[in-house]
């Protein structure tokens, strides 16, 4: 018998709403190389607010991982939110996968919406994404704010058993879930924790939806982010740059969040969200917000390392 009900479609059509009613709309640029890049942008630009660019991590779209921070930030920003290459209604036909040209598409998105000043927030993928803007574009970039993004992995470390999986393909096949088990398995290892009820045909469902389309593109993404990837190689940044992260994080551990931040410097500060997982726009939406804001719109000087009720680390 034919589906006739997809709750993922469903959701997907309802994030569509609340972005529509929030005061986005939704948008297409063809960048004249093969590349189109989706985008929710601001229904009316406004001068005399500062701009925000949102990017998303690997998994579904844009809007199922920042649909709880729009109404909380439109307010304040001109929010800007693109589904990154192969994700959503975005692509290429050209074969580069770095994060570096998915940052160059990014930018050149921005420049055609005229805006050429901004604040970057990433989450994981999305964060490597926004630190090669802020490398790239260092005028474009007012200040940054890095959530779980292990942009310092090494490839060693892998190797040397910082991670829960032992090979990049053991990762991309739960990162990319293709089976329940899979998706199941992501979520354990998302969250510090996970929901443990989940019907395998709403699993089925949400893979059919959001896990097939640019399979072996998203495959080459996760590839490209590894490949001989050395501390050394990744230039430093010198925009004020904001760190959260989940003091439980399974998928980049938080040791990657202490090496992020000795690599940028003074210039950087550093949050840790208690029994949180990687997953922290779910799990801490309103506390992560609560920084995001504070940061951006509150600006101060980069402080000591803190736990989300504001007691220090050692």
């Amino acid at each position: 018998m034919a589906k006739c009900f997809s709750f993922t479609a469903t959701r997907d059509w309802c994030f569509r709403l609340s972005f529509s009613r929030a005061g986005l709309r939704s948008t297409t640029s063809d960048l004249g190389d093969g590349t189109i890049m989706h985008c929710w942008i601001p229904r009316a630009h406004k001068e005399d607010k500062p701009n925000l660019l949102l990017l998303h991590g690997i998994g579904a779209n844009a809007m199922w991982q920042w649909a709880d921070f729009i109404s909380p930030l439109i307010a304040r920003f001109n929010v800007y939110v693109p589904d990154l290459l192969f994700f959503g209604d975005s692509y290429t036909t050209r074969p580069e996968r770095s994060e570096s040209f998915q940052a160059q598409c990014v930018m050149r998105m921005m420049e055609a919406y005229g805006v050429s000043r901004m604040n970057v927030a990433g989450i994981s993928y999305g964060g490597f994404v926004a630190y090669r803007i802020a490398e790239q574009f260092p005028a474009a970039v007012e200040r940054l704010v890095l959530c779980c993004a292990g942009v310092c992995l090494e490839d060693k470390d892998m190797e040397e058993g910082m991670f829960q999986v032992r090979s990049v393909e053991e990762a991309m096949s739960i990162l990319l879930p293709q089976t329940p088990e899979k998706v199941r398995e992501l979520v354990r290892i998302s969250f510090a924790k996970p929901i443990n009820t989940m019907p395998t045909c709403f699993l089925n469902d949400f893979i059919d939806v959001m896990c097939t389309e640019h399979l072996q593109e998203r495959r080459e993404l996760i590839m490209a982010l590894h490949k001989d990837r050395k501390l050394s190689d990744l230039p430093k940044i010198t925009q004020p740059t904001l760190i959260i992260w989940g003091e439980l994080d399974k998928i980049f551990p938080l040791e990657l969040a202490h090496r992020l931040k000795r690599h940028i410097g003074e210039s950087a500060e550093l949050v840790i969200l208690k029994d949180t997982g990687h997953a922290i726009n779910a799990e801490k939406p309103k506390e992560m917000c609560k920084y995001l804001k504070s940061f951006l719109v509150d600006p101060l000087p980069p402080q000591n390392e803190k736990s989300s009720n504001d007691n220090k680390i050692d």
